[in-house]
């Protein structure tokens, strides 16, 4: 398997470039020289040209081709635009979508070890049961009963929420004894297979105060049966009070477990900033990118923080060793 770490350049209309350049100039020769990019070369250096980013860029036509060190290696992946950084719809998502699949399937046929995934606008991929890149690439991977998993990862701390990109008024119907133990089941396993170690895993409530245990409660029906089956097989707790377990009591788990988006999301954004990267587990192959979107406000303004895509770089570098 290749040692190389590929990164896809993700949404044109966004910060992506910047991030990539940034990161470039930060990281060390020896992570330079094993970095490919996928995307569009003629974008991306009209991009650097309108930023004023110096970098050397080579077009390349495989990942074994050999360059300089010295030069980014771009994979180039067609896309048409008369401005650079307002590419059309139509053109982004498919853009977005053929450079996603030209990774997947190097993964899946074990080229490489996986990739990283610079932010995509989910309105470019959004479709019936698709509600981001984590749910595109689970259904091109096979994967059934939605089992596979979004972690937010930190060294200190992860989180995983059970639902992701859907409504809340959805939430409460796809809370249910199965989903949170398949859920589970995935993170334990790969958690395990990643960091050499059993994680602690704290589980939230859906509701305030776990809604008192109501019996006709989520809690009561869904998650606490669910726990009580896990506890025999993994080191797990809760419900925990969603409303104060970020206060302190977090600090001795290794993945709070929450049931929707946001609820786990927002305390974790707040305490890591950008220093996470998000992991998708339950995949054939390792798929990692930063956990900040396309920040379109800042786009041009060369403000962007590049922290989290070199904890990206950082992380599928040490995964080589």
């Amino acid at each position: 398997m290749n040692n190389k770490i590929i990164i896809i350049a993700g949404d044109p209309n966004s910060i992506n470039s910047e991030i990539i350049f940034k990161s470039w100039k930060k990281i060390n020769p020896n992570k330079k020289k094993k970095i490919i990019l996928i995307g569009c070369y003629r974008l991306i250096k009209d991009q650097l040209n309108k930023l004023g980013i110096k970098v050397n860029l080579k077009k390349i036509k495989n990942i074994n081709e050999h360059c300089e060190k010295k030069f980014l290696k771009i994979i180039d992946y067609s896309l048409n635009y008369k401005d650079c950084f307002n590419v059309q719809k139509k053109e982004a998502s498919k853009y977005v979508k053929g450079c996603l699949s030209l990774a997947h399937k190097l993964s899946e046929k074990k080229i490489i070890k996986g990739f990283i995934n610079c932010p995509v606008d989910k309105k470019l991929i959004v479709k019936k049961g698709i509600y981001g890149v984590t749910e595109l690439i689970a259904k091109k991977s096979n994967i059934k009963n939605y089992s596979e998993v979004m972690m937010l990862y930190n060294k200190k701390l992860s989180v995983v929420p059970i639902t992701t990109h859907i409504k809340i008024k959805e939430v409460f119907k796809k809370i249910k004894k199965t989903l949170i133990i398949q859920k589970l089941n995935t993170l334990n396993q790969y958690y395990k297979r990643l960091f050499k170690k059993s994680p602690r895993i704290a589980v939230l409530g859906l509701n305030p105060h776990n809604s008192e245990f109501s019996k006709d409660s989520e809690e009561y029906k869904e998650i606490i049966p669910a726990i009580k089956f896990l506890k025999k097989k993994i080191n797990v707790s809760g419900p925990m009070s969603p409303d104060s377990f970020f206060l302190n009591e977090y600090k001795t788990y290794d993945v709070i477990v929450g049931m929707y988006h946001d609820q786990v999301l927002i305390p974790f954004k707040n305490i890591y900033k950008y220093n996470a990267i998000n992991i998708t587990l339950g995949l054939k192959y390792i798929r990692v990118s930063p956990d900040h979107g396309t920040a379109t406000n800042i786009m041009k303004k060369n403000k962007a923080n590049f922290i989290s895509l070199t904890q990206c770089i950082n992380f599928m570098n040490n995964l080589q060793k």
